[in-house]
């Protein structure tokens, strides 16, 4: 199973920082959230996700400068209007860049 992002930037007994960048074309890879996660967008992209089965598809445009916060309980993360399951996948649909930063609260 992948790790929920691209790169550690800090992690200490109460959060964790993560970068997530997604060219054109790829995926995070099926991966799990454990904690309650933020996540600030940075350079938008429509996300294609799904649960970690390949099923459950739905598209997910973000734009630069979005923010969410997703509490996680019983498999699924809930953001608001944005609903996915704890374990997931994320593929890059648009034609640029995707990037984000993400908090994950310990």
């Amino acid at each position: 199973m992948a790790d929920v992002a691209t790169t550690k930037l800090l992690e200490n007994d109460k959060v964790i920082v993560w970068e997530l960048v997604l060219e054109p074309g790829e995926s995070t890879g099926v991966h799990t959230h454990e904690y309650d996660y933020m996540v600030h967008v940075i350079e938008g992209a429509t996300l294609r996700a799904s649960d970690g089965n390949g099923e459950n598809v739905n598209d997910v445009p973000l734009k630069d400068n979005d923010t969410f916060y997703f509490s996680v309980s019983d498999g699924a993360a809930l953001g608001g209007e944005l609903e996915t399951t704890a374990t997931h996948d994320a593929k890059n649909m648009g034609p640029g860049r995707y990037r984000e930063i993400m908090f994950e609260m310990k």
